[in-house]
């Protein structure tokens, strides 16, 4: 995740404690016998709206930031687009769980979508964040 960490100006220190901050979007299907026009930016839109009051009222505290990882093989991240989320780069092609570097996969483009106007300041604990 050097892309997303280097955009946001993190340090490792930086990022174990405040990676909480950061919501993933792990999978986002709308089928494809499903025409509605711009169905997949609007739901995004909406999403990224309400979630922050939504984690806070759950989890206690409010994400400054979304991110999703695109296949680019599969797919071409139109919907993110569309929804104005920002191109970030690709991921290594490691995977999460792979912490040995032993098992590649296929880079991923990284979309973000800030949450929060002082995102930044807040990921790197220059801000309280609520």
């Amino acid at each position: 995740m050097t892309a997303r960490d280097e955009w946001i100006g993190w340090t490792q220190i930086d990022r174990s404690l405040r990676l909480n901050l950061v919501v993933n979007n792990t999978r986002f299907l709308i089928f494809p016998w499903v025409c509605v026009k711009n169905l997949a930016s609007k739901s995004l839109s909406l999403a990224a709206k309400r979630i922050r009051s939504d984690w806070q009222k759950r989890y206690g505290y409010s994400p400054v930031l979304l991110e999703t990882f695109v296949n680019p093989k599969k797919y071409r991240g139109t919907c993110y687009q569309a929804a104005n989320w920002i191109y970030l780069g690709k991921t290594a092609g490691r995977g999460r769980m792979d912490r040995h570097t032993k098992r590649l996969l296929t880079p991923k483009d990284i979309y973000v979508y800030p949450l929060a106007a002082d995102f930044r300041s807040q990921l790197k604990g220059e801000t309280a964040h609520e």
